[in-house]
C-alpha cells in the first residue's frame, strides 16, 4: 500500500471521527436543557408548590400512606429516580457491550425520558403524585442515555483528544441550556402578553424541554455509528450478571475503582447542588422566579467558558490537578451559599457565578480522565459503573438534603451538609495515582494527565 493510500485513508478516518464528535456533541446540545430548565430551574419550585397545594393543614403530604413534609417531596423523588436507575442502567450497559447496537437503545432512553417531560405539561392543580412519577421516569431515562452517550467517548476520540472533545460537549449542553433559558425567561416573564398564566407559562417551559430533547436527540442517531460485536446472546437475562462481572474486574483495576469512589462523593454533591439550588433560592432566600432564570442562565453562560477554560488547564496542569482545584472552589461557594441574605439577588448572582465558572469543567474533565482508566473493549460497561456514580448513586445527597429539612425546618441546614461531599472527594481523588491507573488499565499515558 502505498504512501499516499495509507494518508488518504487516515484523512478520511480523521473526517469520519470528526463527524461522530459534531453528532456526539449534539445529545449534550439536546438532553441538557432537561437538566437546566427542568430539573434545575423550574420543576423543584413549581412541584413543591403543587405539593404544597396537597398538603394536609400540617404540612404534608401522604404519597402510599408515608407522611411527608411538601418541602421535602421534590428531593426525595429525585432520590427515588435515581435508585431506579442503579437497577436499569446495569442491563443498559450489559447490552450495548454484548450486541454493539447502542444507538436503539439511547433512541429508547432518550425518547422515553423526553416523553415524561413534554407531559408535565399536565402537572397542575394537587397533581404532586403525577409530578414525582414523571420526574422519576425523566430522571431515570436522561441517567441510562447517558450510559450509553459517554461510552461513544473512547471510541470517537483518541486519548489525546478526550479532555477537548469531552469539555466541548459539556460546552454544548450548557449553551443549549442557556438558549433555551432565554426563551423560557421571555415567555414567564411576559405571559400576560403570550395571554397565558403564570402556571401555563411554566408547564409550556417544562413541556418544551421534552420537545427539545426528542428533536435534537435525531442528529447524534444519524451520526454516531454501532460498533457491531459477534455475539448478542443473553442480554436482558445478563444484565446484572455482567455488572457483577463488572464489579469483580474493578476489583483487579483497584485504582480505577479508587477514582470512582472519589467521584461518586464529590459528584454526588454538585448533582444535589443542581437540583436543589432552586428550591433554597425560592424557599429560604424568598427569590422569584425571574431571579431564579436569570441566575441559572448566568451559571449556563459561564458554565460554557468553564468547560471549555478548565479544558485548557487541564493541558497544561492535568486534568487531576485541575479537578482538585474546582474541588477547592465549590467547598468556598458552597459555604458562602449559607450565608446568604434572604431576599438580595445580588448575591445569589455571586454565588451564581462562582458555581458557573467551576460546574462544567470538573465534571467534563472527569468523565476525560475516566475514558483513559477503562481498559479496551469494556467502554459501555465500565461507563455504566460510572454513571452509576454519576447519576445512579446521586442519591445520598438529594436524601440528606431532604432529611435535614424534614427534621429542622432550614433548608439553610441543609445546603451547608453538602459542603462534606466535596471534602472527602478532594481527599479520595488526590490519593489516586492516576498515571499508573492509566498504564493499569492497558491505555498510553498522555503527556498530561
Amino acid at each position: 500500500m502505498g504512501t499516499d493510500t495509507v494518508r488518504e485513508q487516515a484523512a478520511d478516518e480523521a473526517a469520519e471521527r470528526r463527524r461522530e464528535q459534531r453528532g456526539w456533541y449534539v445529545y449534550d446540545w439536546a438532553c441538557s436543557v432537561y437538566s437546566t430548565s427542568v430539573l434545575t430551574v423550574f420543576l423543584g419550585p413549581y412541584l413543591t408548590s403543587v405539593a404544597k397545594a396537597a398538603a394536609d393543614a400540617d404540612g404534608f403530604v401522604h404519597p402510599l400512606g408515608i407522611p411527608l413534609r411538601a418541602g421535602s417531596f421534590f428531593a426525595y423523588c429525585v432520590s427515588a429516580s435515581v435508585i431506579l436507575s442503579i437497577f436499569v442502567m446495569p442491563l443498559a450497559g450489559a447490552a450495548a457491550d454484548r450486541t454493539g447496537r447502542k444507538k436503539p437503545l439511547l433512541a429508547v432512553a432518550a425518547y422515553l425520558g423526553a416523553a415524561a417531560t413534554a407531559g408535565m405539561f399536565f402537572l397542575d392543580g394537587d397533581r404532586y403524585l403525577l409530578g414525582g412519577l414523571l420526574l422519576i421516569v425523566a430522571n431515570a431515562s436522561l441517567a441510562v442515555s447517558m450510559v450509553l452517550y459517554n461510552s461513544y467517548l473512547p471510541q470517537i476520540a483518541p486519548p489525546e483528544e478526550r479532555d477537548a472533545v469531552s469539555s466541548r460537549g459539556w460546552a454544548f449542553g450548557y449553551a443549549a441550556g442557556s438558549l433555551v433559558l432565554v426563551a423560557n425567561l421571555i415567555l414567564y416573564t411576559a405571559h400576560d402578553t403570550f395571554g397565558v398564566s403564570e402556571t401555563t407559562a411554566v408547564r409550556i417551559c417544562l413541556a418544551s424541554a421534552g420537545i427539545w430533547w426528542g428533536a435534537f436527540t435525531l442528529v447524534p442517531l444519524k451520526r454516531l455509528r454501532d460498533r457491531r460485536r459477534t455475539s448478542s446472546s443473553g442480554t436482558s437475562t445478563h444484565g446484572w450478571r455482567q455488572l457483577a462481572a463488572t464489579v469483580r474486574d474493578l476489583r483487579r483495576q483497584p485504582l480505577t475503582l479508587a477514582f470512582l469512589l472519589a467521584y461518586l462523593v464529590y459528584n454526588d454533591g454538585i448533582q444535589t447542588v443542581i437540583s436543589q439550588a432552586s428550591v433554597y433560592g425560592s424557599e429560604e432566600l424568598g427569590l422569584d422566579q425571574s431571579t431564579l432564570i436569570v441566575a441559572v442562565l448566568l451559571v449556563q453562560l459561564l458554565a460554557v467558558a468553564g468547560a471549555l477554560g478548565m479544558g485548557r488547564l487541564a493541558r497544561t496542569y492535568g486534568a487531576k490537578r485541575t479537578i482538585l482545584g474546582s474541588l477547592v472552589a465549590w467547598t468556598v461557594t458552597l459555604g458562602a451559599g449559607y450565608f446568604l441574605p434572604a431576599g438580595a439577588p445580588v448575591w445569589f448572582f455571586v454565588l451564581a457565578v462562582g458555581i458557573g465558572l467551576v460546574l462544567g469543567g470538573s465534571q467534563a474533565l472527569s468523565r476525560s480522565l475516566f475514558s483513559h482508566l477503562v481498559p479496551p473493549g469494556k467502554e459501555a460497561e465500565y461507563f455504566s459503573a460510572y454513571e452509576m456514580s454519576d447519576r445512579g448513586m446521586s442519591w445520598l445527597g438529594p436524601l440528606l438534603f431532604g432529611l435535614t429539612y424534614q427534621l429542622t425546618g432550614s433548608y439553610r441546614d441543609a445546603i451547608i451538609s453538602l459542603v462534606a461531599f466535596f471534602v472527602v472527594g478532594f481527599v479520595l481523588l488526590a490519593r489516586v495515582p492516576v498515571r499508573q491507573a492509566v498504564r493499569d488499565a492497558g491505555n498510553p499515558i498522555p503527556d498530561r494527565i
